[in-house]
């Protein structure tokens, strides 16, 4: 009997698998082998005790690993007052799917630590990250070679750098040290666009998506992404950056942001940057001044709009409100914003959803590009760059010489000036998530008993890794 939480709905592991389910289904994989492809390979909880301010403090971590069939295995660790053993199973084994999905080789894990950042000092959290790092270091838990963790809510730059010199120090020997996280600062082996890496991936999923007039046309709309009214929930790293690309390159327009002490609304749409300044400077969006202020801010959920992006939190969208929402075409930036049960009606009731198992996997993506540029101990662009900008001021040269015309200056800049690290990971990021949205929309197309963008992406996944898991024996 699957699990359910106090409220009666599946839980958060439960919920992932029920949608896993539907793709099991359609590729008739043996029960056997979607059991085992769902199973959780592992999952540690350590108790830690350290000294604040005098006192002794435990502390309670998790880290699952999902699957290894593909090392090392790859996720982020949270900290968070919500966190538990449930959501960080559910997460780790997203975090497989999600690889699958955009042909990144890793595995999937994810770690979670019972607290809230905001409560304790610099110096404390400093303390408190090293011993949980030390705990799962010690455990095999952690390494470059099998288990990479990478920011989540409530970590950053800042953590995993304490978290790869902890590392560091326990194993000296280990030349690949820097490779045992990724998103650390750039000074300390961390890659360009790591920090914006998820918000622009979603925002390259929704570019692709508007490139085919099928999908638009399927999802009621009848004109380009330019315009389009946008409710966004969650002005973090993800939501942000995700907003501040689609308000500056794509023309949308932000007319809600959702946030945990209320929502802004301003329908001739908001100024995002502005908003993310008063936030960092007073820690809330009350008062806000070039908006209106809603308190009930998860009722923006169910705000007229083209487009909704959850980027917060799980469990946004349940049974209780999907029925209410009116966005014709839904993007899960956050890991599981919307329940099974949700799902399930607004799929019924025809609103588009493009799913978290896909459209959040920037941010593993070019974790993927950090880890693979740690072991190769080189900066991408090195070798090449000033070797294609001579090749283009050469090709530039020839043009001038065989037209005897002036040249635009743009164009001058573009055939001369070798792509750098950041050109590179953007780059590859859009390659990435073009081509995975492709693979998708291909299952589609071919399959009558695929109707929906998450039915489509877990086909995807499980399709690869019951492949991988027959390639190497496990059945």
């Amino acid at each position: 009997m699957a699990n359910e939480t106090n409220a009666g709905t599946l839980s958060f592991t439960d919920s992932v698998n029920h949608m896993a389910d539907r793709a099991f289904e359609v590729l008739n994989i043996d029960p056997g082998v979607a059991a085992a492809i769902k199973a959780c390979s592992a999952t540690l909880e350590v108790n830690f005790p350290v000294e604040i301010n005098g006192k002794i403090e435990v502390f309670t971590g998790w880290r699952s690993v999902h699957s290894s069939h593909r090392l090392p295995s790859k996720g982020g660790i949270r900290y968070a007052t919500i966190v538990d053993q449930d959501e960080v199973e559910a997460l780790a084994a997203l975090m497989t799917y999600k690889c699958a999905i955009v042909d990144v080789p890793f595995g999937g894990s994810k770690g979670g630590l019972l607290i809230d950042p905001t409560k304790y000092s610099r110096e404390d959290m400093q303390k408190i990250t090293r011993r949980f790092a030390r705990e799962l270091i010690r455990k095999g838990f952690l390494s470059p070679a099998t288990n990479v963790p990478a920011p989540d809510m409530g970590t950053g730059e800042r953590e995993m750098a304490w978290i790869a010199d902890t590392y560091k120090h326990l194993h000296p020997e280990d030349v690949n040290y820097a490779g045992c996280v990724t998103g650390k600062p750039v000074a300390h082996g961390g890659i360009r666009g790591r920090a914006e890496a998820t918000g622009r991936g979603v925002v390259y999923v929704m570019r692709e998506f508007f490139r085919n007039p099928d999908c638009v046309a399927d999802a009621g709309f009848t004109s380009a992404l330019g315009g389009k009214r946008v409710i966004v929930q969650g002005l973090g790293n993800v939501g942000f950056h995700a907003a501040k690309l689609l308000q500056e390159e794509d023309e949308c327009l932000i007319i809600g942001i959702i946030e945990k002490d209320g929502a802004l609304v301003k329908e001739d749409g908001l100024d995002i940057q502005g908003i993310r300044d008063y936030i960092i400077e007073h820690k809330t969006i009350i008062g806000y001044p070039d908006a209106n202020f809603v308190a009930d801010g998860k009722s923006l959920l169910e705000m007229d709009c083209d487009i909704l992006i959850p980027a917060a939190m799980e469990g946004q969208i349940t049974p209780d409100n999907a029925g209410r929402v009116k966005a014709a075409l839904i993007v899960e930036a956050a890991n599981g914003p919307i329940t099974f049960e949700a799902d399930e009606i607004l799929r019924k009731r025809g609103i588009a959803i493009l799913p978290d198992a896909f459209v959040n996997a920037g941010g593993v993506t070019v974790s993927y590009f950090e880890w693979v540029r740690n072991l190769a101990h080189i900066r991408f662009g090195r070798m090449e760059r000033r070797y294609d900008e001579m090749r283009g001021g050469h090709m530039l040269s020839a043009i001038q010489s065989m037209t005897e015309q002036p040249i635009p200056e743009w164009i001058q800049k573009e055939l001369v000036q070798g792509a750098d690290e950041l050109d590179l990971v953007r780059s590859g990021l859009d390659d990435t998530m073009r081509l995975s949205f492709q693979q998708i929309k291909a299952v589609m197309d071919s399959n009558d008993k695929v109707s929906d963008y998450r039915t489509a992406s877990y086909v995807v996944a499980i399709d690869k890794i019951s492949r991988s898991y027959l390639d190497i024996g496990v059945y």
